[in-house]
């Protein structure tokens, strides 16, 4: 299973300074004269995201020490400056702007908010820096004209589809939809109504509301008063809490399907688990029966004693992928050189590798690669995304219960 817990920042000793891991070993011979690989962590560490950017920052540190241990790729060590974005816009844009400026850096990683990644993606395209993410924004793409941008985590239509095909699989046939007002929510609001009609279903109503009031009352009363039998919930947590205590004190009795970055053992502590019984949290999964994930989180639980979630598991794969384009690109290459071969080393055909260091051996052995990762198999589709297999966990006694498992290129395919 996976589980969402909340880090304190003590937990990893995290600075705001760079984390130049594996700097302080010995370059491999022959490799003195050859210029770092330089990586921005642009984590989520406080805010919304909080939750989960200490687990990105650390796995992201423990594949860029595999890489250093091993000579680095194509020779050149990976050093890694870490910034805090608040998971805000503003505090994000500063801090990519240091980062590219000060820093120096050829890629940013972690960028887990959408908003935070649309503001600092004009930033990162006119400076040509890679830009990894976990976001779901419809407009990402969209905004992707340089082919800088590589999305880790399922578009909102794909994750709209995922949340109607798991609605059609428990019966629902009154689907109401609720939606946080921003590019995220209101994309995944709208997938989801297509999803549905085109399979011969209607809505019983289709909300957008605005956030930071003290009360959703009155959008909620309007919902129900459409007597759904699910309601697609897409919001965060502050907001979330809010809407479901008051559905609860209602006494209107539905189901809710809501993505598991909101409905995650942070609001089961916040509510208490009589609020949340039945409730359908969606999220990304790893492959937990994959090498590169059993890996990872034998790692992560050596070093800190927690377990690996999904966004650990995608800001890994984030420096092992950025280290096998730099091996394939060469010594010498530039930033647009190492992103030209990201696709190359991580979408077939090719030898399935799963570590750095098998795809490193294929490279200099002449073989193309293809690396499945801890996340997914990280095979990019044209707009630069790879899609996870999506977990179904259900709340019950206050306890994420895994029922089921969707892949996500059955998913995918339906687009």
């Amino acid at each position: 299973m996976v589980h969402f817990r909340k880090l304190s920042r003590r937990d990893f000793g995290l600075s705001s300074l760079a984390l130049a891991s594996g700097a302080a070993l010995p370059l491999a011979a022959g490799a003195q004269a050859l210029q770092p690989f330089r990586i921005g962590s642009l984590n989520s560490m406080t805010g919304v995201g909080g939750p989960y950017g200490p687990y990105m920052l650390e796995a992201a540190r423990i594949a860029v020490d595999e890489v250093n241990a091993l000579g680095g790729a194509a020779g050149r060590q990976l050093v890694m400056f870490s910034e805090d974005d608040q998971t805000r816009t503003d505090a994000g844009l500063l801090a990519t702007k240091k980062m590219i400026e000060i820093n120096k850096v050829e890629a940013i990683i972690s960028v887990w908010s959408s908003a935070v990644c649309l503001a600092i993606m004009p930033t990162t395209d006119e400076s040509n820096v890679i830009m990894m993410n976990t976001c779901g924004s419809p407009d990402i793409p969209k905004e992707n004209h340089k082919g800088l941008s590589w999305i880790y985590f399922a578009s909102n239509a794909v994750f709209a589809r995922a949340y109607a095909e798991i609605a059609r699989r428990r019966g629902f046939k009154r689907p109401a939809v609720m939606a946080f007002n921003n590019s995220t929510f209101v994309g995944q609001a709208h997938n989801f109504r297509d999803a549905w009609e085109q399979g011969g279903g209607k809505l019983s109503s289709l909300v957008i509301y605005e956030p930071n009031q003290s009360s959703y009352r009155t959008e909620l009363n309007s919902v129900l008063a459409t007597k759904p039998d699910v309601i697609v919930l897409g919001s965060y947590r502050p907001d979330a809490s809010i809407l479901l205590k008051e559905w609860y004190q209602s006494g209107y009795d539905c189901k809710f399907i809501m993505p598991g970055w909101t409905a995650n053992e942070g609001l089961i502590k916040a509510l208490g688990k009589e609020v949340l019984e039945g409730v359908l949290s969606v999220h990304h999964v790893p492959k937990e029966k994959h090498p590169a994930f059993q890996h990872l989180a034998s790692e992560f639980r050596r070093k800190t004693g927690k377990e690996a979630d999904m966004y650990a598991s995608q800001a890994y794969d984030m420096v092992i992928t950025l280290a096998l384009a730099v091996e394939a690109a060469g010594p010498s290459a530039t930033t647009l050189d190492v992103n030209r071969k990201i696709r190359e080393v991580t979408t077939p055909p090719g030898q399935k590798v799963t570590s750095f260091a098998e795809g490193r051996d294929a490279l200099r052995a002449g073989k193309k690669i293809d690396y499945d990762g801890a996340s997914s198999d990280v095979n990019f589709g044209e707009r630069g995304d790879a899609i996870p297999d999506f977990g179904v966990f259900e709340i019950v006694n206050g306890n994420l219960e895994l029922r089921e498992t969707i892949l996500g290129s059955s998913i995918s395919q339906k687009i």
